[in-house]
């Protein structure tokens, strides 16, 4: 089968509907009836959604239920090299002739009626998930949580909220109670929910959502409590204690994003092992992810390459706390960035850990910030920036004046996705 059958579905399922993104549940719900609701067929689905740290929370909570012998379907966005990165069908990415059949088979069964492209694709996975065993799935929001398109499943085993902060506010609200809201919408009556530290505000929204639904929450900071302690993760809940190494995933944020997917793992029965494998073998993507090998580093070889794909002030404090603890190092970053991010915000805690910013456009983006946009930003927090063609040209430049620098290639999922294609 021509490898490429997947990808020319995909490009006309993105003509069926005029706006990538336009938050509702009916059209979902038209093409599921139509398809006979596969989501009503899936294994037990733990579902999770918030503004920073759900992708890696998954990836520890499938690492964990992998660690115990059983098998997980996965769902996630965006990809970052290729669509098939989506969907993780008992615990393979989907091949291209079973995307290919369950995309043809969607599109046909929609018709000409407008969907968005995540809709459509979104039905694709769960009628995937639907037809191969496994003993759990796992969904990741796309966006918000109430009206998203994953929001289908109605009694899902378990729900997990990861911390919440200002993003996305042209489609989820300006404050954080609106926001919350949105994201709390993910809840359902008597299923349990696992919420990550929180601002009050947001709590605050989550709780009174919970006790209008019964659904019984264990919140961070009161039901369950994780911290690093002399080089180890130390979690504890009303289970007892558990002393862990450190999470596989670089960063001190993800301490809390660890102790969100062992609180998950406590809440469906599983043992110590599990919960090790949890934080020993997760593997995300361009979350400060080291870059070891390929023409980039080739490029480049005394320098010291990382990347990740955050985008948000929350990530950027991220970020800049993780560079701070490296050991001392010329440090430059080279970022692209959309143009719907708050750029100063995610800019203005890397400040501070930063020697410099070069900054590039995103290939093949149409809501790529300009370059010569990025820069201005990065000027005005603090940070010196120049501007460069690409990827390659801005690499040259630093190696050639710096070359045993530490690069941090950040700013959006989507460059990400870029460079691992680039790098091969």
């Amino acid at each position: 089968m021509n490898p490429r059958n997947s990808d020319v579905i995909l490009g006309r399922m993105m003509a069926l509907h005029p706006k990538v993104i336009d938050l509702t549940l009916d059209r979902v719900w038209r093409l599921l009836d139509a398809l006979d609701h596969p989501e009503r067929r899936l294994p037990p689905v733990i579902h999770v959604a918030g503004t920073n740290g759900k992708g890696s929370t998954l990836a520890m909570i499938r690492a964990g239920i992998e660690g115990a012998g059983q098998v997980v379907h996965a769902y996630t966005s965006p990809h970052l090299a290729r669509f098939h990165e989506r969907i993780r069908l008992a615990g393979e990415l989907i091949s291209e002739p079973d995307l290919t059949a369950v995309l043809d088979e969607c599109y046909t069964a929609n018709g000409s009626d407008p969907i968005t492209y995540f809709e459509i694709t979104t039905c694709a996975a769960l009628l995937a998930f639907s037809r191969v065993r496994a003993d759990y799935t796992l969904l990741e929001v796309g966006l918000g949580g109430r009206l998203d398109a994953t929001n289908v499943v109605e009694s899902p085993r378990l729900t997990v909220i990861t911390p919440i902060s200002i993003d996305h506010t042209q489609f989820l609200g300006e404050t954080l109670a609106e926001i919350a809201a949105e994201k709390a919408g993910i809840l359902k009556r008597g299923v349990p929910c696992v919420v990550g530290p929180q601002p009050d505000e947001a709590l605050e929204v989550i709780e009174a959502c919970a006790e209008r639904l019964g659904a019984p929450l264990a919140v961070h900071g009161q039901h369950w409590h994780v911290r690093e302690e002399r080089g180890r993760l130390v979690y504890q809940d009303e289970l007892g204690l558990l002393d862990l190494p450190l999470p596989a995933l670089q960063g001190r944020h993800q301490i809390v994003n660890a102790g969100a997917a062992l609180a998950a793992l406590r809440q469906l029965g599983f043992d110590e092992t599990a919960c090790e494998a949890a934080v020993t073998c997760a593997v995300w993507p361009a979350r400060m992810q080291r870059l070891r090998r390929g023409p980039l580093v080739e490029a480049a070889p005394r320098a010291e390459l990382w990347l990740d794909g955050g985008h948000n002030p929350a990530a950027g404090e991220a970020l800049a706390g993780l560079l701070a603890e490296l050991p001392k190092r010329p440090t430059h970053l080279i970022c692209g960035m959309l143009n719907t991010k708050d750029v100063a915000g995610y800019l203005r805690p890397l400040a501070g850990v930063a020697d410099s910013l070069t900054a590039i456009s995103i290939p093949g983006e149409a809501n790529t910030l300009s370059a010569a946009e990025t820069a201005a930003a990065a000027k005005e927090v603090g940070l010196p920036a120049r501007t460069a063609a690409n990827l390659s040209d801005a690499l040259a430049s630093i190696a050639g004046v710096e070359p045993e620098a530490r690069v941090l290639i950040c700013g959006s999922l989507y460059l990400a996705g870029n460079v691992l294609r680039e790098n091969g």
